[in-house]
């Protein structure tokens, strides 16, 4: 698991991997930990998000190490999965562009599944419209031969999978109470540019988060379930 940024960890997602018996191991990039050059014994490769962009490789090296990992990852048909950041390196070494939003979207917005998200392996018994918890200003482009899979009023493309084993999930459903507390705290000056209330964020939480949270729980186990299955291949 690669971890960009200390308030974006795994959330939910780690509880569901140990559930299914399966153990993260993070790479805390953010601390100077050197992305491994092979997959070597993982099953499974996820990344998480953080507040660089992807063309700001002169600065954060370790995007260029993250993307010859998911290829490595992709050539052993081993699952890989991209939150947030990890969406956007996910379709940038998929080919795709990567460009600023015409606003960033932060906070709660509403996502809306594509019709084709109902014969996803993952997406298939989630609701087909929820609040979702947003942090980002870049968007990107849907990768050639990728299914669509999400959308948001300001992002077309919100989700989508490739080949049946590559997901990419620019909005949040890992996040818990802490999780997003922590990106308030830590992310403070960006709320402060964009004039948003993060005290409503949190208030919202009571809201929205329970739901969300149903939806990752589903998308996720299904996840944990392809990495079982490339564990026995």
């Amino acid at each position: 698991m690669l971890q960009n940024a200390p308030p974006e960890n795994l959330g939910i997602v780690g509880q569901i991997l140990q559930n299914y018996g399966l153990e993260p191991t993070y790479v805390r990039t953010f601390a100077g930990e050197a992305v491994p050059r092979y997959m070597e014994g993982a099953v499974g490769l996820v990344v998480l998000g953080g507040p660089m962009s992807v063309y700001e490789q002169n600065r954060y090296s370790f995007i260029i190490d993250i993307m010859r990992l998911i290829d490595q990852a992709m050539k052993e048909a081993k699952p890989v999965l991209g939150i947030c950041l990890g969406s956007q390196i996910l379709a940038t070494a998929l080919g795709a562009s990567i460009t600023r939003g015409p606003q960033k979207e932060i906070g709660w917005h509403p996502i809306e599944l594509t019709p084709a998200a109902g014969g996803d392996r993952l997406m298939h018994e989630m609701e087909s419209s929820f609040m979702g918890y947003h942090w980002h200003g870049d968007i990107f482009q849907l990768p050639r031969g990728a299914v669509a899979l999400a959308s948001s009023a300001l992002t077309a493309c919100q989700a989508f999978a490739y080949e049946s084993t590559a997901y990419g999930i620019l909005f949040h459903m890992e996040v818990s109470e802490k999780i997003i507390g922590d990106m308030i705290e830590a992310f403070d000056d960006e709320l402060r540019e964009e004039n948003i209330d993060g005290g409503q964020i949190k208030a919202a939480m009571a809201q929205h988060l329970h739901d969300l949270n149903n939806n990752g729980r589903l998308c996720y186990q299904s996840w944990a379930t392809l990495c079982l299955e490339a564990a026995t291949e």
